[in-house]
Order: C-alpha cells, then sequence, then structure tokens
C-alpha cells in the first residue's frame, strides 16, 4: 500500500472522526483541507443544504461537481476518506434529482409495494450515482420499524420500510445488495430502534422506554447473523429497558454488551451526529466523547451543520487525547477502534489503496 498508516495516537483518533464541512469546490486553504492534511479526520459528510446558515447550499450543485470536491479531498489525505452521505430516498436525499441525481422514492413507498426488485433497483441507481462521484459510504438503510406512524422523525418522513421486522430485513437486504453491487459502504441506523419515538433527537431528549419493544431488535439480529451488517449507527433515545443511566450512543449496555456481545455484530459504529440536542443538551462536549468512546462507538460523527465550527475537529481531537492523559478513555479503547476502521477501509476502498 502507498498510502502511510496513522502512526501516532493524534493520526488514530483522526481516523476516528467523521466530520462535516462547508465548501462546493476545491480550496487549497479551506478548514477541511486543512484538517485533511493534518490527519485530524478520517472522512467528511456531505450536506445539500446549510442549516446553520438556512442556505440550500453546502457541498452539492452537480454530480462533476461533487466529483470533483471529493477527488480533491482524496488528494489531500495520506489514509483514504470515507466520504458519507443520507441517501435514503424519498424526503431523506441529500442526492436530489433536481441537481441531476437519479429520482429515490420513500422506504414507505417501497415497503408498500413491496417487491425487493423494485427496492434493489432504486439502491443500484443510487450506489451508481454514488460509486461515480467518489461517495463510499451511506447512512442506509434505515432498518427502524414504522411501530409508530407519527413518530416526529421516522414516521412523518416515510423512512421506515414497515412495521413487520421480516419485510423490513427483505428490503433493506436488497438495499445493501445494490450498494455492494457498486462498491458503497451500507450503514443501518438507528440502533436499537428509533421508530417509536414521540420525539425528535434532533430537538432534545428522547425516551422511548415506555414505547420501545424487543422486536425492533429483529432486523439486526437477523442482518448481523447473515453477515450483511457491515457498519451500524447508533440512536440518540433513551431506553431504560436497556440502560437506567445513558442513551443508546453513551451506553456501554447497550452497545459493548448488547450490540457486541450479545448480538456478535464485529463491524464498525458510528454514532449520529453528536451534535444533536438529546446529546448536546444534555452533556457537555468532553462528557459526550469519554462516553461515546467508553460506550463502544468507533467513529464519531460531526456533522458541523446544526452549528458550525471551522476547528471542530482540531478541538475534538484536542479533547479525546486529553481524556487520554486524564485516564478517562484507554489508548488501547482508541487503538481497537482504529484497527477496525483501517480493516475496514482496506476492504472497501481497495480501488484507492494500490
Amino acid at each position: 500500500m502507498s498510502r502511510s498508516q496513522p502512526a501516532t495516537m493524534r493520526e488514530k483518533i483522526g481516523q476516528l472522526l467523521l466530520t462535516g464541512f462547508r465548501g462546493l469546490e476545491p480550496d487549497e486553504q479551506s478548514p477541511i483541507a486543512r484538517d485533511i492534511r493534518a490527519g485530524r479526520v478520517g472522512g467528511v459528510v456531505l450536506f445539500d443544504r446549510d442549516l446553520a446558515l438556512g442556505t440550500a447550499e453546502r457541498n452539492i450543485r452537480s454530480p462533476q461537481q461533487v466529483k470533483s470536491l471529493i477527488a480533491f479531498l482524496q488528494t489531500l489525505a495520506e489514509v483514504p476518506l470515507w466520504v458519507a452521505v443520507d441517501q435514503e430516498g424519498g424526503q431523506v436525499a441529500r442526492l436530489k434529482e433536481a441537481n441531476g441525481f437519479p429520482a429515490t422514492v420513500s422506504a414507505r413507498y417501497l415497503g408498500q409495494m413491496n417487491d425487493t426488485e423494485l427496492t434493489l433497483g432504486y439502491a443500484e441507481r443510487a450506489a451508481a450515482a454514488m460509486a461515480a462521484c467518489g461517495i463510499n459510504l451511506n447512512f442506509a438503510p434505515l432498518v427502524d420499524l414504522n411501530v409508530n406512524p407519527q413518530n416526529p422523525i421516522i414516521g412523518k418522513y416515510e423512512r421506515s420500510f414497515g412495521s413487520d421486522p421480516d419485510q423490513v430485513v427483505r428490503h433493506a437486504l436488497a438495499v445493501i445488495e445494490g450498494h455492494r453491487r457498486h462498491g458503497v459502504t451500507c450503514c443501518l441506523k438507528h440502533f436499537p430502534g428509533h421508530g417509536s419515538s414521540r420525539q425528535d433527537s434532533h430537538l432534545g431528549f428522547t425516551d422511548v422506554s415506555d414505547t420501545w419493544h424487543e422486536i425492533e431488535l429483529l432486523p439486526y439480529r437477523e442482518l448481523i447473523a447473515g453477515g450483511q451488517a457491515e457498519a451500524i449507527m447508533t440512536a440518540h433515545i433513551f431506553n431504560n429497558r436497556l440502560d437506567r443511566e445513558f442513551p443508546a450512543t453513551l451506553s456501554k449496555k447497550t452497545i459493548t454488551r448488547l450490540l457486541r456481545r450479545e448480538m456478535h455484530f464485529a463491524g464498525i459504529v458510528i454514532s449520529d451526529d453528536m451534535e444533536m440536542k438529546a446529546i448536546s443538551a444534555e452533556y457537555n462536549r468532553k462528557k459526550a466523547l469519554e462516553l461515546a468512546l467508553n460506550a463502544g462507538i468507533d467513529v464519531i460523527l460531526m456533522a458541523n451543520n446544526l452549528v458550525y465550527d471551522p476547528d471542530i475537529a482540531g478541538k475534538t481531537q484536542d479533547t479525546i487525547l486529553a481524556l487520554i492523559a486524564a485516564k478517562r478513555v484507554s489508548a488501547a479503547r482508541i487503538e481497537r477502534a482504529c484497527r477496525r476502521v483501517m480493516a475496514w477501509k482496506r476492504s472497501w476502498l481497495a480501488g484507492i489503496w494500490k
């Protein structure tokens, strides 16, 4: 391999950080270019809107523009970057038809049609467009069960394939296969199940203790057992049936004990955006990072979009280094997560690692 392995602890921490940024065009002087060159991030996430500014443009204007931007960012990286996007389809699609990308439909529509060949076709078209641009990680499929159709963040946006776990698994498998054919990694979400919530975890504390049912774990169990789960994103939901103290993203009982040990998941665990209010309004950043890493999170997602900080990567890296120095997070925990990420990158980015 011609590209470097992360050697220092700072570089290893960088591989665990996936951040959002501002910019449509290659810019050598931009904060994200600086951070990639310095080894502060292992991946980036693209958005079509800037929520902090309230504008309709952030990183995505056209397929050729996205391709040029990603190619530029990859030239700066010693270790190839994960380039991620939320492309579930329907109302959650960063790559829109209006910008020249393939049309999408919602998971709810596909679940209602209940034709896995149709689902596969849409997934293939989306994945082919992503691969052509250099996007290699999709935060999809969503495998939350639609147990509460009035859910303000899942049901309302038609993001679930349905309430039947078998149906959800069938369509998730079609999505995964469609992406795999084009070398795009899928990330299942939101573990251990966000479909029953009555609140939106983007906006604040979200408690599913009285509405969640163990059946919501079934899609994960089946996809993990079948070797179809490469990455899983956690939910910022509180569920006292799993942990009486912490929400899932910060819960060792939920991630290490349930997901890793009981369900035998060996892939990458990615946090949902750590700036969502369910986390950021309840914990300061240092404490949230400490809890998330110790819980078993491998990749920290900082979308940097609800609020924007051009120095977020460096600040996060410094905070984690301080936690290690204070023995609040072990160096071994970082090493394990970094090894997992590097193995994942070698496997899925074989076309870059030459």
